[in-house]
């Protein structure tokens, strides 16, 4: 998963520490310092792709690796999150028209718009089919399927013409889900270029292809391509060089020559090369938040890159001892009371992180935090475990005093004392956990933090009698805990026995609710499942960090927004005149 330890739906980490792709360039007052070779370049701070075949390999999901692909292979379907178009479909970038939905929500006709190959072919539904042929018969190697999901989920894929096709699903979906989860991963590959007739044989040898990095400069196979670049030059864990492709049929026609991507052994070596102007768009790590404005004052803009994603802290409902405590909802509103999330954001995260509300992100642009249903509130939180029948002895040990009323399973004497497994590495964590464990010891609530390197790794899911059940409180959320894809719906992190369900929690109310969000066509399923699990607490909600604080030449246009879905549209970009 890179550097970064944390679940992602599908992107993973693109940088080094708490930050991660970077890039950037300089004002033409500045060109001579900067990484750039004049007006018609950027140099960009980003680990070295090292997956080219736009087909996800389990290993090789760090962000870097998409970012790269999409450069070169263009989409079905693109997302832009600003609500300007149905199911979040960017109509600009994507290579197809929003569905037609028919037969109850089952069946789904996609048509192709106009496009081709860089070597003047069409893109048609043979492009298509070939992915479909490809992912269909080799599953097991691809990063993106789990069973009973796609494509195990179709019952036919059928190709009417050569603009058109349908899918036809075993159930109906609510559209907007399935688009954003399931059609999302559709990228149509040049089936005159690469089928040597058995998906199997041609999946080998473009698997074989893309594990082979020093030669993805010169293999004919990667010549072939849709995207808005080409690849110039690749050096294997070393500057990777993109050209502006000709031949591009899409709209969104890139505007620079060239784009560099330079890697960096670590977050000190990248901003030493920041601070000296020798970039064009990097990023500062939070380490060194201090010296944003001598970069302002050197000509750079610093932005941070809020993602849409949510950051918890997770807690072991099957827990032997303490996951009778979770298991109260009193106690869950108590120990987020004691959250203080907005002076957590502002103070240890420098305002570079927001209050979590629920499950659902707050829309890109508009400010996290807003009415969460258990704010800040000591006092409250106190009164709570109070008339829950707990002694609540301030900087001491709370206790149950009165089984009758702490709960189900409770015994009198019973502690509040937990132990937090957080990832190691990351200041800000260490700090915000030492604000929290002081905030909750002045209850009486008992906290041991302890770091390790990978904290989702030893905080799996697990069975009572199992005794790696040994958990309480785990956070891997220091560059967030779940980035989602355009529809944020929770089936695969709260739903009972979800795959990434590490505390196990299990509602039957929450499980209607996210089946409803995902099956259904009621636009107002995800509003409902988020306001029943803000107020549920399936974890205890956190201050969600950005993506990372990037910093890139005044005179660089185009980078923002930045893609809240951790993408990067260099096409876009272009300088100053």
């Amino acid at each position: 998963m890179g550097t970064r330890i944390r679940i992602l739906s599908g992107v993973v980490a693109l940088g080094l520490g708490l930050t991660a792709c970077s890039a950037g360039a300089g004002s033409s007052s500045q060109q001579q310092q900067s990484g750039s070779q004049g007006q018609d370049t950027v140099t960009v701070a980003l680990r070295t792709p090292n997956w080219i075949l736009p087909i996800s390999a389990p290993g090789f999901t760090q962000g870097e690796n998409d970012i790269f692909a999409t450069a070169l292979y263009r989409k079905l379907y693109s997302f832009k999150l600003d609500g300007s178009s149905p199911d979040n479909v960017d109509p600009d970038r994507s290579l197809a028209a929003p569905p037609e939905v028919s037969d109850g929500g089952k069946t789904l006709t996609i048509t192709l718009k106009d496009n081709t190959w860089n070597d003047g072919k069409p893109i048609t539904t043979k492009d298509v089919k070939f992915w479909w042929d490809l992912v269909s018969a080799n599953k097991d190697q691809w990063a993106s399927y789990k069973p009973g999901g796609f494509p195990d989920n179709i019952a036919s894929f059928k190709v009417k013409d050569d603009k058109t096709f349908s899918i036809t699903t075993k159930q109906a979906y609510n559209a907007a889900w399935f688009v954003a989860n399931q059609l999302n991963r559709i990228v149509p590959l040049p089936q005159h270029a690469w089928d040597k007739g058995d998906p199997k044989t041609t999946f080998e040898e473009l698997t074989a292809a893309s594990k082979d990095p020093k030669s993805y400069a010169t293999n004919p196979l990667w010549k072939t391509n849709s995207g808005p670049w080409k690849l110039q030059s690749y050096v294997p864990s070393g500057e990777v060089v993109l050209a502006k492709q000709d031949t591009y049929s899409g709209t969104d026609k890139p505007k620079l020559n060239k784009v560099v991507l330079r890697p960096f052994t670590g977050d000190d070596a990248e901003f030493n090369v920041l601070r000296a102007g020798q970039i064009d768009y990097g990023y500062i790590p939070p380490a060194n938040l201090s010296q944003q404005s001598y970069l302002e004052s050197k000509g750079y803009d610093v932005s941070p890159w809020y993602g849409w994603s949510i950051t918890y802290l997770q807690l072991n409902f099957n827990n032997p001892k303490t996951g009778v405590l979770f298991k109260q909802p009193y106690l869950r509103q108590a120990l987020q009371m004691l959250i203080d999330q907005p002076t957590i954001s502002k103070v240890i995260w420098s305002g570079m992180a927001q209050p979590t509300c629920g499950p659902v992100p707050p829309k890109p642009g508009s400010p996290g935090g807003q009415g969460c249903v258990y704010p800040f509130d000591p006092a409250k939180a106190q009164q709570l475990l109070e008339s829950n029948g707990w002694k609540v002895t301030p900087d001491g040990q709370t206790t149950c005093e009165d089984p009758a009323r702490c709960g189900e399973g409770i015994a009198k004497g019973t502690p509040l004392n937990f132990t937090v497994t957080s990832q190691s590495g990351f200041a800000a964590t260490t700090k915000m956990f030492a604000e929290i464990k002081s905030q909750m010891a002045k209850l009486g609530v008992q906290l041991t933090i302890k770091e390790v390197p990978d904290s989702v790794a030893v905080t799996p899911a697990c069975k009572p009698d199992e005794s790696k059940c040994d958990w309480d409180m785990s956070f891997f959320g220091s560059q967030g805990s779940w980035y989602y894809p355009a529809f944020a719906s929770g089936e695969r992190l709260f739903q009972t026995d979800a795959p990434v369900n590490l505390g196990s929690y299990s509602n039957p109310e929450a499980d209607k609710l996210i089946e409803k969000a995902q099956f259904s066509a009621d636009a107002s399923a995800l509003q409902e499942y988020n306001d029943f699990l803000a107020k549920d607490l399936p974890v205890l909600w956190m201050p969600n960090p950005v993506y990372q604080i990037s910093a890139y030449k005044a005179g660089l246009q185009g980078v923002e927004p930045q893609d809240p879905m951790n993408l990067m549209y260099f096409q876009d970009w272009s300088w100053k005149s």
